[in-house]
């Protein structure tokens, strides 16, 4: 029987090398299977893409670990190839080709959603799975059927945290503060509406993704004179100076945060919890003992310490259940494993049950539903999380 170079590869990568012995038996060697991750691994938000990093490298040795993954019956080693996506649409899109072009068919991440933007069409082009991020309004869709979402955006948790921030600070009007980008506008607009709906008048500034100098816009933010100001989905780094301007210039009134985790990073730019003073946002997760079995786990197995932005908590669960997927199919055939994927319960042994949401807001139940944590700072003090359960239905 004569052996090609495609009976060699595994959804392009490399299924080992054949030998053939004398008695005409041939051996293969282990089977490889590439997870690619797409990630802003620099500049202000790498905080974000080190976290999703972090977590697929995790779920990739839990696998290897316990022999999970089988392709065609035989054991399949995962491996993790990580490319930095400098949070836009263009670098995302450079890194999903160059996957592509090693063969790689199964993508963690990106994180936002410019990055979201130019991996689709590349995706759709190579019947590539996405397991993303970002929270624009088109970040899922029926028409990219391999297309997942990690973790609900703002249309599943703006509101509880918004009821939440009005009972405690009493808000009646906000400013919201986002880059003038799909990542900033879409998240902006949407945390707009859910204010608007308790009650809350709002209204939007936008900066040029990449500023510095926020002082125009803290100018103007002083002048409307809100209760409150919103940060939306800016970068940690960005809503940190913000926040330490804002307080400068005289701002007393509390600060939220709709468009992401990030709270260690803002508050240590600004200047720490005294100068957040009263601040609320989202946290993908809250960090009990079964979150902090993980962080122990990611020790042991890893040999140093886990991503600090609780994000990684959150992309542990979206990497797991990708990996359950591929084991549950047995292949490496993208459309089986979307199969797979949307017929698995959402369940994690860390964060808990949840359920498949987005049908209302997307059009399709692709989106990933967990539990989630409220976080507060009020008087400068650190709060406990809030744990909100799993949105569903959606």
């Amino acid at each position: 029987m004569r052996i090609t170079r495609r009976d060699l590869l595994l959804s392009g990568a490399a299924a080992g090398a054949v030998l053939a012995g004398s008695n005409g038996l041939a051996i293969a060697a282990e089977q490889e299977l590439t997870l690619g991750v797409v990630g802003v691994l620099s500049g202000p938000a790498a905080q974000w893409g080190l976290a999703l990093r972090g977590a697929v490298e995790f779920a990739a040795a839990e696998a290897n670990r316990d022999g999970l993954i089988k392709i065609g019956g035989a054991p399949c080693k995962v491996n993790v190839v990580a490319i930095d996506s400098k949070y836009t649409a263009e670098g995302a899109a450079a890194a999903a080709n160059a996957l592509a072009g090693q063969g790689v068919k199964f993508i963690l991440g990106p994180i936002g959603s410019p990055e979201l933007t130019g991996v689709k069409p590349i995706a759709k082009r190579n019947s590539m799975l996405v397991m993303g991020n970002g929270y624009a309004k088109d970040a899922l869709s029926p028409q990219l059927p391999l297309v997942f979402h990690v973790g609900p955006g703002p249309s599943g948790w703006a509101d509880p945290i918004i009821k939440v921030a009005k009972q405690k600070f009493g808000i009646k009007s906000v400013v919201l503060v986002a880059p003038n980008d799909q990542g900033g506008t879409d998240i902006a607009s949407v945390d707009a509406d859910a204010y608007k709906k308790n009650g809350i008048a709002a209204t939007e500034e936008y900066y040029q993704r990449g500023t510095t100098n926020f002082g125009p816009i803290v100018t103007r933010i002083m002048n409307a004179m809100p209760e409150a100001v919103d940060l939306a989905s800016s970068p940690p780094g960005d809503a940190g100076i913000l926040v330490k301007q804002l307080r400068q210039a005289g701002f007393e009134g509390p600060i939220g945060r709709l468009g992401g985790p990030g709270y260690g990073e803002i508050s240590r730019v600004a200047g720490g919890d005294d100068v957040l003073k009263d601040f609320y946002w989202y946290e993908p997760v809250v960090i009990d003992e079964k979150m902090l079995q993980i962080a122990e786990d990611y020790k042991k197995l890893m040999g140093s310490e886990r991503p600090e932005n609780n994000l990684f908590f959150q992309w542990v669960s979206g990497a797991r259940m990708v990996v359950k997927a591929i084991a549950k199919a047995g292949t490496t055939d993208t459309a089986k494993v979307a199969e797979a994927l949307r017929a698995l319960p959402v369940s994690d042994p860390n964060l808990g049950a949840g359920h498949w949401i987005g049908q209302e807001f997307f059009g399709i139940n692709q989106e990933l539903s967990f539990p989630f944590g409220i976080g507060l700072v009020t008087n400068g003090k650190l709060q406990p999380t809030m744990r909100v359960e799993a949105a569903g239905g959606k």
